[in-house]
């Protein structure tokens, strides 16, 4: 694993590749992974959740969408939980990935269907994504359309009175 966490980090294109702008208002147009990680108390009420998060048109309204199946199809080292979840969701800037978690309607009714009791407990991080290294870019899997972010498309969804600065 050590080996294969050197040979990411020592990848051209990530010492290459500008990090995105952190400016909760600006969307630079470079792609970022939100990633969600942890174990599953409810299976019932995590798909009902996720199904809302789809029916809500937020990933819609910000080019956001699912990259991955949540669960592991194999486990190639270490001992996973067994009720492990890892979903990645690809949004078009960080911007537009803040703007889906802090909306009004994410943090004041989505969130909740998850929460009272617990149906799992998340770890939700956000990541630039990598750009294919050098004569890669042939075979590189494409991912699908990105959204044109602008400031308009981000603004159209409401937002939370206290987040964050």
């Amino acid at each position: 694993m050590r080996a294969l966490m050197l040979l990411f980090l020592s990848a051209p294109a990530l010492s290459q590749a500008p990090p995105p702008s952190l400016d909760p208002d600006v969307c630079d147009n470079k792609p970022v992974i939100m990633l969600v990680a942890g174990d599953i108390k409810d299976w019932t009420r995590i798909r009902a959740y996720g199904a809302a998060i789809r029916d809500s048109g937020l990933y819609d309204k910000l080019g956001g969408y699912y990259i991955n199946v949540p669960r592991s199809i194999a486990t190639f080292e270490g001992t996973p939980p067994p009720e492990q979840s890892m979903l990645m969701v690809r949004f078009p800037c960080f911007a537009h990935a803040r703007t889906f978690w802090y909306s009004r309607e994410y943090q004041e009714r989505l969130k909740l269907l998850r929460l009272d009791p617990s149906a799992g407990d998340f770890t939700v991080t956000v990541y630039p994504e990598a750009a294919p290294p050098p004569g890669v870019s042939a075979w590189w899997p494409k991912l699908g359309p990105i959204k044109t972010a602008t400031p308009e498309l981000a603004a159209g969804v409401p937002q939370i009175a206290d987040k964050p600065k």
